[in-house]
């Protein structure tokens, strides 16, 4: 089971494709949730790349469950998750 934290805010969420999904904007490491940004702003992804950002209501979340790797710059899942499938 992959382990989800707080250093892993401001990584790109991918699917098994290989599609970027969005931003990972917060990390609930008590829950093992991150909550992934669908769509976002330029400005907001720079201050998720900082660690400094925060879920907001139309983030995914998405359990650690679903988490197939962890990389120093992605989170992957072991789902098909674009708006193509």
């Amino acid at each position: 089971m992959t382990v989800l934290s707080t250093e892993d805010e401001g990584k790109f969420l991918m699917d098994v494709r290989g599609e970027q999904i969005g931003i990972v904007t917060e990390v609930d490491p008590i829950e093992q949730v991150a909550y992934v940004d669908p769509e976002p702003s330029l400005t907001n992804a720079w201050i998720q790349s900082l660690g400094r950002g925060s879920a907001g209501d139309d983030d995914l979340e998405i359990p650690a469950e679903n988490v197939a790797t962890v990389t120093d710059s992605e989170i992957r899942v072991d789902a098909d998750l674009s708006s193509e499938a």
